[in-house]
């Protein structure tokens, strides 16, 4: 589906391709996303269900974690169901106005995923860096400043690339060759000057994502310190034991978000590569991350096998 070589004033409607290059398999691809996606939801909502009715997990680390799984979910809501039309059911048009409440949420919700993540290291960094004062400073009001100040953070920058766009009236072409609507493949449809949509792109990217790596990172080497430090190699393990779960998920965001994101507008890779890449990075981790964190945290561990005994003894 290829796009017409005239301008589009306005256009009230965009045509989303879903994988260029894979429109003839695109119909099986959606089932292993279909999965993903599924996997997602239900590790997601189990884990947030857990962390609310376990009353040992209204810890700050477990609250995090559920803002977290909640972020997730919206990921997913957010990209899922368009996709799995365009995959499946070939539909590819969307309202222009539908197509920027879509990349508004997307985007927001990874500035918003970045910043939790950033907010798990703190929690880390003062837990074995500071634990006497540990409950004196991550106290419930001060939890949810930082999740306020988060949102509010990614709501303000991200918000503004939507009406940027919006400022935009003249078109080259209203096909995006994505399956989902992205700030880049939208603004490469414009037949005007994009200079200022593509500067501040790249200013709420490093804002948000390059701002919370940097002190992701110094917080790390803090604790890497301290670590190093415990005089009992067991007391280090254990200390270190608690960061893994964190350090997993922080990997696996950072290292597909900063590919995705350079190689959008840096990179040479095919473009079914790179959309397909980018699907992943976006509906990988959240079907990962409760996985990771079930798997490496004993109290969750715990209480999902208690669940698993209590419905075999039922039956």
């Amino acid at each position: 589906m290829g796009s017409i070589n005239m301008s589009y004033l306005n256009p009230k409607t965009v045509i989303l391709i879903g994988i260029p290059g894979l429109e003839h398999v695109q119909f099986w691809i959606g089932f292993p996303f279909f999965s993903v996606c599924l996997v997602a939801l239900l590790g997601n909502v189990f884990l947030i269900i857990i962390i609310a009715t376990e009353r040992g997990l209204h810890q700050p680390m477990y609250i995090f974690l559920a803002v977290l799984a909640a972020t997730d979910l919206g990921l997913c809501v957010a990209i899922a169901p368009k996709m799995l039309a365009i995959f499946w059911f070939g539909s590819y048009s969307m309202a222009f106005d539908a197509c920027l409440t879509q990349l508004f949420f997307i985007h927001a919700l990874q500035g918003m995923e970045s910043g939790i993540l950033l907010a798990m290291a703190f929690d880390r960094y003062i837990a074995i860096c500071d634990p006497l004062r540990y409950a004196s400073i991550l106290t419930p009001l001060f939890l949810v400043q930082m999740v306020l100040m988060v949102a509010i953070r990614t709501t303000v920058l991200v918000g503004i690339l939507p009406i940027l766009l919006k400022r935009l009236q003249i078109f080259q072409s209203v096909v995006i060759a994505h399956s989902y609507c992205e700030h880049m493949a939208v603004v490469k449809l414009a037949a005007e000057d994009v200079h200022i949509n593509k500067s501040y792109g790249l200013f709420v990217a490093f804002a948000i994502l390059g701002f919370d790596l940097i002190f992701v990172f110094i917080s790390y080497i803090l604790i890497f310190r301290a670590v190093s430090h415990l005089p009992q190699k067991e007391a280090r393990l254990k200390a270190f034991n608690t960061c893994t779960s964190h350090i997993v998920i922080f990997l696996e965001f950072y290292i597909l978000a900063f590919f995705s994101f350079f190689s959008h507008r840096f990179g040479h890779v095919s473009p079914y590569t790179h959309i397909f890449l980018s699907t992943i990075y976006l509906l990988v981790p959240p079907a990962l991350n409760p996985i990771v964190y079930g798997v490496k945290t004993t109290e969750i561990r715990k209480r999902v096998a208690q669940i698993c005994i209590l419905k075999h003894n039922s039956q």
